[in-house]
């Protein structure tokens, strides 16, 4: 057995981290969902042998026919099946550079003058802004923040925010910010008001790795065969192995004749899937369960510390467990700040959080903070926060 040490603390103001590098030295960056941890041995073993071959030209595999079934697509298939006792086939699978992309593309493929898209926030700021970036009508329904701090979906808000616009509707779960990991009964009656008015679902599971003891994460296709007919699952290794940079991700569509018309608004605009995040992606699913299972028990141990710190030190904020993810969602709302929480820990604490604002209706007045990193760097960045709350 291999011991992964995450307690250490990597130097990334040397190399490109977007993270360490969006502000002054002297902010420490909770922000962004990329983690400081090292991604597993067998990850960056794989990727040394690529690299030592030399040669990076087009590779096997990742054109989208049936009759190119390479190694990594069983490979996928099986992790799925594993998990979830999800059975897809190899044509199913289409490689994108990214989720962010698989979902604007599922804009673009459902795109017609006058068409929808509904989102439920707060939410992932590219998913709130979807529909914008395609030219499509933005719609949307604000989730249920419950008196103990949880997320919840109104059954009857969200049927009655479908309208004979609404084309598509784009799920996110694991939830990002809230951290919720719907349950199957949860899904399935979304799914069913969305069949019932021919909404199809693209979900964003890039999360799905990610989850903690007691709440097992169900992909919405998985549910049964007509609701996977009307959706498009976006997944990737990206968040879990610690790989964005890598660009590798995966859209799965069983419905041949949306998988076509899919296939047909990628032509020209979505690029080759990087060949480094092939090969990362592959590793970790067949060789990164050992690592993955240390990080989980590292993460859930970082939110019982983060919980207990702000439920005890920092007065007026509140935080209610994530159920998924390594974001926590705070609620500054009655900490007495002047303005925006976001901003005035940023200059009274030079700690660097997400902005709840930016994740639309719902958001004001909360903060988004990433607790994948070093437990020290995770207490350093909680005793700012501690000093800048004192000295109101």
């Amino acid at each position: 057995m291999t011991f992964y040490d995450f307690d250490q603390v990597p130097d990334r103001r040397s190399s490109d981290s977007v993270k360490w590098h969006a502000y002054a030295e002297d902010v420490l960056p909770l922000w962004v969902a990329d983690m400081d941890f090292v991604s597993p041995e067998p990850m960056i073993r794989a990727l040394h042998q690529r690299i030592e071959h030399g040669i990076f030209g087009y590779p096997t595999g990742l054109m989208n026919s049936p009759k190119e079934i390479s190694d990594f697509r069983q490979t996928l298939i099986d992790h799925l099946y594993n998990l979830y006792k999800w059975q897809i086939e190899p044509e199913d699978i289409i490689l994108m550079p990214g989720v962010v992309t698989g979902v604007n593309l599922a804009c673009h493929t459902l795109a017609e003058p006058g068409a929808a898209v509904i989102i439920q926030t707060p939410v992932y700021p590219p998913i709130l802004h979807a529909a914008e970036t395609t030219g499509l009508i933005h719609q949307e329904m604000e989730l249920t923040l419950n008196s103990d701090g949880s997320y919840s979906v109104d059954r009857d808000a969200f049927e009655n925010s479908l309208t004979p616009e609404t084309r598509l509707f784009i799920l996110c779960n694991p939830h990002n910010p809230v951290g919720r990991v719907f349950r199957p009964d949860e899904l399935t009656h979304m799914a069913q008001a969305c069949l019932q008015q021919g909404v199809t679902i693209v979900s964003d599971e890039i999360h799905c790795d990610l989850i903690y003891n007691g709440y097992p994460h169900t992909p919405v296709a998985a549910l049964d065969a007509e609701i996977a007919r009307q959706t498009i699952t976006l997944i990737a290794p990206s968040k879990t192995y610690n790989i964005a940079g890598l660009q590798c991700s995966f859209a799965i569509i069983q419905n041949r004749d949306l998988r076509h018309r899919y296939l047909k608004a990628r032509k020209g605009l979505v690029p080759w899937v990087n060949l480094m995040g092939v090969v990362a992606a592959r590793a970790a699913y067949e060789e990164g369960q050992e690592w993955l299972d240390q990080l989980l028990a590292y993460l859930e141990a970082n939110r019982a510390f983060l919980y207990e710190y702000v439920n005890t030190e920092l007065p007026g904020i509140k935080m209610w467990k994530p159920e998924g993810t390594y974001l926590a969602w705070l609620d500054c709302r009655n900490a007495g700040i002047p303005g925006n929480p976001y901003q005035f820990f940023l200059d009274k604490g030079r700690v660097a959080f997400n902005d709840g604002v930016t994740f639309g209706q719902g958001g004001e007045g909360f903060i988004r903070l990433n607790f994948g990193c070093p437990r020290s760097t995770l207490a350093e960045a909680l005793e700012r926060m501690k000093r800048a709350l004192e000295g109101l």
